[in-house]
């Protein structure tokens, strides 16, 4: 099991992470730090607690945005699909019907070459 010590507003915590996991941690921590400094930046030094509480609030934030984001993306994704679906029903049906108009045409193409030859 990895061990990765992150930085919090000045402040150093070891975290236990999985094998291969310490670099997405870092990331993540620095998310969180990079809120914790801001928030301390405008309201001032109010707590570790109270600014990691507001910090996760934030990042909830972000993920309740994200997933909101996303499941409109999947309805858009789904629209689509259907239009897809749709456009590729009336494309197969036009090529059926123009097979047919082609098909006629030849026929009679074939009519008039015969009744040329006969006469």
């Amino acid at each position: 099991m990895g061990q990765v010590k992150v930085s919090i507003n000045d402040r150093s915590y070891s975290v236990a992470c999985g094998d291969g996991e310490e670099a997405h941690v870092r990331e993540l921590a620095s998310h969180i730090n990079r809120h914790v400094v801001s928030l301390a930046q405008e309201v001032g030094q109010v707590g570790d607690a109270r600014l990691l509480l507001m910090a996760g609030l934030l990042v909830a934030d972000e993920l309740s945005d994200a997933l909101q984001k996303t499941k409109l993306l999947e309805q858009e994704i789904e629209s689509l699909s259907g239009t897809r679906a749709s456009a590729q029903e009336r494309t197969r049906e036009a090529e059926e019907s123009l097979a047919e108009v082609l098909d006629t045409a030849a026929r009679r193409i074939e009519d008039l070459a015969k009744r040329i030859e006969a006469a």
